[in-house]
C-alpha cells in the first residue's frame, strides 16, 4: 500500500481528467506518473516513487509543462521516475514548474 505524501494530495484533483502510468520495478519499487490538463489547458504532471513497503521516496508535481502534450509529458515523467528509482535522485534538474 502506497503512503501518499503532501505533494500528491496538494496536486490531486479528481475533477480533472488524467492519465496514469503505474509500474512496479524488479526490486519492488513502485512508480506512479500522472498527467492531466488543467482547467486552463496546461499540461500538468505528478511523479511519485515509492519504496517496496509503500513509503514515498520522491514526489514531485509540475503545474505546467510548457509546449508538451500529455503523451510527451508522460514519456518524460516515466523516464525520470525510473531514473529516480534507480539512482535515488533526479538525473537532471527538471524544468521549473510555473504557477
Amino acid at each position: 500500500m502506497r503512503v501518499r505524501g503532501n505533494v500528491f494530495w496538494e496536486w490531486a484533483d479528481p475533477a480533472l481528467h488524467h492519465r496514469t502510468h503505474d509500474e512496479t520495478l524488479d526490486d519492488g519499487t513502485h512508480i506512479d506518473v500522472q498527467v492531466r490538463l488543467s482547467s486552463t489547458g496546461q499540461t500538468q504532471m505528478f511523479i511519485g516513487v515509492y519504496a517496496p513497503q509503500g513509503m514515498a521516496v520522491h514526489e514531485e508535481a509540475f503545474d505546467s509543462r510548457p509546449g508538451e502534450s500529455m503523451t510527451r509529458a508522460m514519456a518524460w515523467g516515466v523516464g525520470m521516475a525510473r531514473k529516480i528509482a534507480v539512482e535515488g535522485k533526479p538525473a537532471v534538474k527538471p524544468k521549473a514548474a510555473a504557477g
